[in-house]
Protein backbone atom coordinates (compact mmCIF):
# COMPACT_ATOMS: atom_id res chain seq x y z
CA UNK A 1 0.00 0.00 0.00
CA UNK A 2 1.38 3.41 -0.93
CA UNK A 3 1.97 6.14 1.63
CA UNK A 4 -0.92 8.13 0.15
CA UNK A 5 -3.30 5.18 0.40
CA UNK A 6 -2.13 4.43 3.94
CA UNK A 7 -2.73 8.04 4.98
CA UNK A 8 -6.20 8.02 3.45
CA UNK A 9 -7.03 4.79 5.27
CA UNK A 10 -5.88 6.26 8.59
CA UNK A 11 -7.95 9.39 8.04
CA UNK A 12 -11.02 7.33 7.16
CA UNK A 13 -10.47 5.19 10.24
CA UNK A 14 -10.13 8.28 12.44
CA UNK A 15 -13.33 9.74 11.01
CA UNK A 16 -15.13 6.47 11.67
CA UNK A 17 -13.97 6.41 15.29
CA UNK A 18 -15.04 10.03 15.71
CA UNK A 19 -18.46 9.25 14.23
CA UNK A 20 -18.92 6.27 16.55
CA UNK A 21 -17.71 8.08 19.68
CA UNK A 22 -19.71 11.27 19.23
CA UNK A 23 -23.36 12.04 18.59
CA UNK A 24 -25.60 15.05 18.05
CA UNK A 25 -28.74 13.84 19.84
CA UNK A 26 -28.90 14.14 23.62
CA UNK A 27 -30.22 11.23 25.70
CA UNK A 28 -32.29 12.21 28.73
CA UNK A 29 -33.98 9.95 31.32
CA UNK A 30 -35.69 10.36 34.67
CA UNK A 31 -38.60 12.00 36.47
CA UNK A 32 -42.11 11.92 35.04
CA UNK A 33 -42.75 15.23 36.81
CA UNK A 34 -39.82 16.96 35.13
CA UNK A 35 -40.58 15.23 31.82
CA UNK A 36 -42.95 17.89 30.38
CA UNK A 37 -40.51 20.69 31.23
CA UNK A 38 -37.54 18.79 29.81
CA UNK A 39 -39.50 17.88 26.67
CA UNK A 40 -40.45 21.51 26.11
CA UNK A 41 -36.80 22.57 26.31
CA UNK A 42 -35.88 19.70 23.97
CA UNK A 43 -38.42 20.88 21.40
CA UNK A 44 -37.15 24.45 21.70
CA UNK A 45 -33.58 23.29 21.12
CA UNK A 46 -34.65 21.27 18.08
CA UNK A 47 -36.55 24.17 16.52
CA UNK A 48 -34.08 26.99 17.20
CA UNK A 49 -30.64 25.40 16.74
CA UNK A 50 -28.80 23.10 14.33
CA UNK A 51 -29.11 20.21 16.79
CA UNK A 52 -31.79 17.49 16.63
CA UNK A 53 -34.49 17.36 19.29
CA UNK A 54 -33.18 15.38 22.30
CA UNK A 55 -34.72 12.05 23.25
CA UNK A 56 -36.49 12.36 26.62
CA UNK A 57 -37.66 9.23 28.43
CA UNK A 58 -39.94 9.16 31.48
CA UNK A 59 -38.36 6.44 33.61
CA UNK A 60 -38.97 7.84 37.08
CA UNK A 61 -36.30 9.57 39.13
CA UNK A 62 -34.92 6.38 40.70
CA UNK A 63 -34.91 4.47 37.42
CA UNK A 64 -33.29 7.41 35.65
CA UNK A 65 -30.52 7.63 38.22
CA UNK A 66 -29.71 3.94 37.77
CA UNK A 67 -29.37 4.41 34.01
CA UNK A 68 -27.44 7.68 34.36
CA UNK A 69 -25.03 6.25 36.94
CA UNK A 70 -24.47 2.96 35.09
CA UNK A 71 -21.31 4.31 33.46
CA UNK A 72 -19.63 7.11 31.52
CA UNK A 73 -19.79 5.32 28.16
CA UNK A 74 -21.18 7.42 25.31
CA UNK A 75 -24.18 5.08 25.08
CA UNK A 76 -25.32 6.01 28.60
CA UNK A 77 -27.69 8.95 29.27
CA UNK A 78 -26.28 12.48 29.25
CA UNK A 79 -28.85 13.91 31.65
CA UNK A 80 -31.02 12.59 34.48
CA UNK A 81 -34.16 14.53 35.42
CA UNK A 82 -35.18 14.35 39.08
CA UNK A 83 -38.14 15.47 41.17
CA UNK A 84 -35.95 15.29 44.26
CA UNK A 85 -32.28 15.83 44.94
CA UNK A 86 -29.86 13.05 44.07
CA UNK A 87 -29.24 10.70 47.02
CA UNK A 88 -25.83 10.06 48.60
CA UNK A 89 -25.97 6.41 47.55
CA UNK A 90 -26.79 7.39 43.95
CA UNK A 91 -23.84 9.78 43.72
CA UNK A 92 -21.61 7.06 45.19
CA UNK A 93 -22.93 4.59 42.60
CA UNK A 94 -22.10 7.08 39.86
CA UNK A 95 -18.55 7.48 41.16
CA UNK A 96 -18.08 3.70 41.45
CA UNK A 97 -19.04 3.37 37.78
CA UNK A 98 -16.75 6.12 36.54
CA UNK A 99 -19.29 8.96 36.49
CA UNK A 100 -17.17 11.28 38.58
CA UNK A 101 -18.03 14.73 37.25
CA UNK A 102 -21.70 15.76 37.55
CA UNK A 103 -23.30 19.20 37.61
CA UNK A 104 -26.54 19.74 39.50
CA UNK A 105 -29.16 22.09 38.05
CA UNK A 106 -32.16 23.19 40.12
CA UNK A 107 -34.94 24.46 37.84
CA UNK A 108 -37.86 25.40 40.06
CA UNK A 109 -40.44 24.33 42.63
CA UNK A 110 -43.26 21.86 42.33
CA UNK A 111 -46.02 20.86 44.70
CA UNK A 112 -47.22 17.31 45.14
CA UNK A 113 -50.91 17.55 44.40
CA UNK A 114 -53.57 15.31 45.92
CA UNK A 115 -56.19 15.45 43.20
CA UNK A 116 -59.64 14.09 42.46
CA UNK A 117 -62.19 14.19 39.67
CA UNK A 118 -63.36 17.76 39.18
CA UNK A 119 -67.00 16.68 39.64
CA UNK A 120 -66.33 15.07 43.04
CA UNK A 121 -67.19 16.92 46.25
CA UNK A 122 -64.11 18.70 47.56
CA UNK A 123 -62.71 18.07 51.01
CA UNK A 124 -59.81 19.06 53.22
CA UNK A 125 -57.37 16.61 54.77
CA UNK A 126 -54.53 17.26 57.18
CA UNK A 127 -51.07 15.94 56.45
CA UNK A 128 -51.41 13.60 59.45
CA UNK A 129 -54.71 12.22 58.16
CA UNK A 130 -53.19 11.68 54.74
CA UNK A 131 -50.27 9.77 56.29
CA UNK A 132 -52.65 7.56 58.28
CA UNK A 133 -54.64 6.81 55.13
CA UNK A 134 -51.71 5.28 53.25
CA UNK A 135 -49.33 3.89 55.91
CA UNK A 136 -48.85 0.14 56.21
CA UNK A 137 -49.04 0.33 60.02
CA UNK A 138 -50.85 2.86 62.21
CA UNK A 139 -51.17 3.43 65.95
CA UNK A 140 -53.69 1.31 67.85
CA UNK A 141 -56.60 3.02 69.63
CA UNK A 142 -54.63 3.27 72.88
CA UNK A 143 -51.63 4.59 70.96
CA UNK A 144 -49.25 2.07 72.51
CA UNK A 145 -48.60 -0.19 69.56
CA UNK A 146 -48.65 -0.33 65.79
CA UNK A 147 -51.27 -2.36 63.96
CA UNK A 148 -51.97 -3.17 60.33
CA UNK A 149 -53.86 -0.27 58.77
CA UNK A 150 -57.60 -0.96 59.24
CA UNK A 151 -58.90 2.23 57.60
CA UNK A 152 -61.18 1.63 54.61
CA UNK A 153 -62.99 4.98 54.53
CA UNK A 154 -61.74 8.50 55.18
CA UNK A 155 -64.34 8.82 57.95
CA UNK A 156 -62.69 5.85 59.73
CA UNK A 157 -59.69 8.10 60.34
CA UNK A 158 -61.72 11.12 61.49
CA UNK A 159 -65.49 11.60 61.61
CA UNK A 160 -65.05 15.05 60.04
CA UNK A 161 -63.85 13.44 56.81
CA UNK A 162 -66.27 12.15 54.16
CA UNK A 163 -67.72 8.64 54.36
CA UNK A 164 -65.89 7.75 51.19
CA UNK A 165 -63.72 4.79 50.25
CA UNK A 166 -59.97 5.39 50.52
CA UNK A 167 -58.41 4.61 47.18
CA UNK A 168 -55.21 6.33 46.19
CA UNK A 169 -53.62 6.16 42.73
CA UNK A 170 -49.98 6.97 43.18
CA UNK A 171 -46.47 6.64 41.77
CA UNK A 172 -44.30 3.49 42.11
CA UNK A 173 -41.16 3.11 44.21
CA UNK A 174 -38.95 4.19 41.29
CA UNK A 175 -40.56 7.64 41.29
CA UNK A 176 -39.05 10.77 42.81
CA UNK A 177 -42.60 11.93 43.55
CA UNK A 178 -43.06 8.79 45.66
CA UNK A 179 -39.77 9.50 47.49
CA UNK A 180 -40.83 13.08 48.16
CA UNK A 181 -44.31 12.05 49.28
CA UNK A 182 -42.87 9.52 51.72
CA UNK A 183 -40.44 12.09 53.13
CA UNK A 184 -42.71 15.15 53.23
CA UNK A 185 -45.83 13.35 54.46
CA UNK A 186 -45.18 10.01 56.17
CA UNK A 187 -41.75 10.67 57.65
CA UNK A 188 -42.63 14.25 58.62
CA UNK A 189 -45.72 13.08 60.51
CA UNK A 190 -44.46 9.85 62.07
CA UNK A 191 -41.08 11.11 63.27
CA UNK A 192 -43.03 13.17 65.81
CA UNK A 193 -45.11 10.24 67.10
CA UNK A 194 -43.58 8.29 70.04
CA UNK A 195 -45.29 5.05 69.01
CA UNK A 196 -43.03 5.00 65.95
CA UNK A 197 -39.83 6.26 67.58
CA UNK A 198 -39.85 5.07 71.22
CA UNK A 199 -41.37 1.62 71.01
CA UNK A 200 -38.31 0.11 69.30
CA UNK A 201 -35.48 1.78 71.20
CA UNK A 202 -34.39 -1.62 72.49
CA UNK A 203 -33.90 -2.78 68.91
CA UNK A 204 -31.47 -0.44 67.16
CA UNK A 205 -32.25 -1.70 63.65
CA UNK A 206 -36.03 -1.53 64.14
CA UNK A 207 -35.73 1.90 65.71
CA UNK A 208 -33.90 3.18 62.65
CA UNK A 209 -36.69 1.86 60.49
CA UNK A 210 -39.50 3.47 62.45
CA UNK A 211 -37.72 6.72 63.22
CA UNK A 212 -38.24 7.59 59.56
CA UNK A 213 -41.26 5.41 58.88
CA UNK A 214 -42.38 5.56 55.28
CA UNK A 215 -43.88 2.15 54.52
CA UNK A 216 -46.94 2.45 52.27
CA UNK A 217 -49.74 -0.09 52.54
CA UNK A 218 -50.01 -2.88 49.97
CA UNK A 219 -53.57 -4.11 50.60
CA UNK A 220 -55.02 -2.54 47.47
CA UNK A 221 -55.87 0.88 48.93
CA UNK A 222 -52.74 2.47 47.47
CA UNK A 223 -52.60 1.55 43.80
CA UNK A 224 -49.25 1.97 42.03
CA UNK A 225 -50.03 3.53 38.67
CA UNK A 226 -46.72 3.64 36.84
CA UNK A 227 -44.61 6.59 35.75
CA UNK A 228 -47.26 8.06 33.43
CA UNK A 229 -49.05 10.71 35.50
CA UNK A 230 -51.57 11.22 32.70
CA UNK A 231 -52.74 7.67 33.39
CA UNK A 232 -53.59 8.69 36.97
CA UNK A 233 -55.61 11.61 35.63
CA UNK A 234 -57.56 9.21 33.41
CA UNK A 235 -58.22 6.86 36.34
CA UNK A 236 -59.52 9.72 38.49
CA UNK A 237 -62.06 10.73 35.86
CA UNK A 238 -63.36 7.16 35.86
CA UNK A 239 -63.52 6.79 39.65
CA UNK A 240 -64.89 9.88 41.48
CA UNK A 241 -64.21 8.24 44.86
CA UNK A 242 -60.46 8.05 44.27
CA UNK A 243 -57.65 10.54 44.79
CA UNK A 244 -54.35 10.63 42.93
CA UNK A 245 -50.82 11.77 43.72
CA UNK A 246 -48.74 13.61 41.12
CA UNK A 247 -46.83 16.82 40.47
CA UNK A 248 -48.65 20.17 40.47
CA UNK A 249 -47.85 20.69 36.79
CA UNK A 250 -50.18 17.80 35.87
CA UNK A 251 -52.95 19.35 37.97
CA UNK A 252 -52.43 22.64 36.14
CA UNK A 253 -52.44 20.93 32.74
CA UNK A 254 -55.64 19.00 33.51
CA UNK A 255 -57.63 21.50 35.59
CA UNK A 256 -60.65 20.90 33.35
CA UNK A 257 -60.66 17.26 34.49
CA UNK A 258 -59.30 17.20 38.05
CA UNK A 259 -59.14 19.50 41.07
CA UNK A 260 -56.82 19.64 44.06
CA UNK A 261 -57.73 18.45 47.55
CA UNK A 262 -56.69 21.05 50.12
CA UNK A 263 -53.98 19.98 52.55
CA UNK A 264 -54.17 21.62 55.99
CA UNK A 265 -56.74 23.96 54.38
CA UNK A 266 -54.23 25.17 51.79
CA UNK A 267 -54.91 24.77 48.08
CA UNK A 268 -52.03 23.91 45.73
CA UNK A 269 -51.35 27.02 43.62
CA UNK A 270 -48.29 28.75 42.19
CA UNK A 271 -48.40 31.30 45.03
CA UNK A 272 -48.79 28.80 47.88
CA UNK A 273 -46.04 26.56 46.51
CA UNK A 274 -43.54 29.35 45.82
CA UNK A 275 -44.17 30.91 49.24
CA UNK A 276 -43.73 27.60 51.04
CA UNK A 277 -47.26 27.69 52.50
CA UNK A 278 -48.40 24.58 50.68
CA UNK A 279 -47.38 21.65 52.94
CA UNK A 280 -46.16 19.27 50.23
CA UNK A 281 -43.72 21.18 48.04
CA UNK A 282 -40.29 20.23 46.69
CA UNK A 283 -37.59 21.35 44.26
CA UNK A 284 -36.91 19.87 40.82
CA UNK A 285 -33.54 19.15 39.21
CA UNK A 286 -31.61 17.75 36.30
CA UNK A 287 -28.08 16.32 36.43
CA UNK A 288 -25.47 16.68 33.68
CA UNK A 289 -22.77 14.11 32.88
CA UNK A 290 -19.88 16.48 32.22
CA UNK A 291 -17.69 13.78 30.68
CA UNK A 292 -20.09 13.81 27.69
CA UNK A 293 -19.77 17.54 26.99
CA UNK A 294 -17.10 17.10 24.30
CA UNK A 295 -18.67 14.07 22.66
CA UNK A 296 -22.21 15.47 22.67
CA UNK A 297 -21.90 19.11 21.50
CA UNK A 298 -25.61 19.79 22.00
CA UNK A 299 -25.40 19.01 25.72
CA UNK A 300 -23.97 22.38 26.75
CA UNK A 301 -26.42 24.31 24.60
CA UNK A 302 -29.40 22.36 25.94
CA UNK A 303 -28.31 22.85 29.57
CA UNK A 304 -27.80 26.59 29.13
CA UNK A 305 -31.15 26.91 27.34
CA UNK A 306 -32.95 25.05 30.13
CA UNK A 307 -31.45 27.39 32.74
CA UNK A 308 -32.20 30.57 30.75
CA UNK A 309 -34.76 33.18 31.74
CA UNK A 310 -36.52 32.28 28.50
CA UNK A 311 -37.37 28.89 30.00
CA UNK A 312 -37.33 29.10 33.84
CA UNK A 313 -37.65 32.86 34.38
CA UNK A 314 -40.62 34.68 35.87
CA UNK A 315 -42.36 34.86 32.49
CA UNK A 316 -40.58 31.85 31.04
CA UNK A 317 -42.08 29.29 28.70
CA UNK A 318 -42.10 26.59 31.39
CA UNK A 319 -44.37 28.61 33.69
CA UNK A 320 -47.14 27.91 31.19
CA UNK A 321 -46.71 24.21 32.02
CA UNK A 322 -46.97 24.79 35.76
CA UNK A 323 -43.35 25.43 36.74
CA UNK A 324 -43.13 27.46 39.94
CA UNK A 325 -40.16 29.78 39.50
CA UNK A 326 -37.22 30.10 41.87
CA UNK A 327 -36.33 33.47 43.43
CA UNK A 328 -34.13 35.53 41.08
CA UNK A 329 -30.95 35.18 43.16
CA UNK A 330 -31.38 31.39 43.36
CA UNK A 331 -31.89 31.21 39.59
CA UNK A 332 -28.71 33.22 38.98
CA UNK A 333 -26.66 30.98 41.28
CA UNK A 334 -28.06 27.83 39.69
CA UNK A 335 -27.39 29.17 36.20
CA UNK A 336 -23.79 30.02 37.07
CA UNK A 337 -23.17 26.47 38.32
CA UNK A 338 -24.36 25.05 35.02
CA UNK A 339 -22.45 27.53 32.87
CA UNK A 340 -19.26 26.77 34.82
CA UNK A 341 -19.84 22.98 34.84
CA UNK A 342 -19.50 23.03 38.62
CA UNK A 343 -18.83 19.55 40.02
CA UNK A 344 -21.28 18.19 42.61
CA UNK A 345 -19.67 16.62 45.70
CA UNK A 346 -20.96 14.41 48.50
CA UNK A 347 -20.26 17.20 51.00
CA UNK A 348 -22.74 19.46 49.16
CA UNK A 349 -25.51 16.90 49.73
CA UNK A 350 -25.10 16.97 53.52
Amino acid sequence: MTFKKTSMALIASALLVTTLSARDQIKIVGSSTVYPFSSSVAEELGSTTKFPTPVVESTGTGGGMKLFCAGADINTPDIANASRRIKDKELKLCEENGVTDITEAIIGFDGIAIAQDSKATGFNVTKAQLALAVAEEVPSKDGKSLIKNPYKKWSDIDASLPSREIIVYGPPKSSGTRDSFEELVLQHVFEKMPVYTDLFKADENANKKYKAYSVIRTDGVYVESGENDNLIVQKLTKNPAAVGIFGYSFLEENKDKVSGVTIDSIEPTVDTISSGKYPIARSMYFYIKNSHLKEVPALKEYSNLFMSEKMIGKDGILTELGLVVLPEDVRKTARTKVMNNEKLTLDQLK
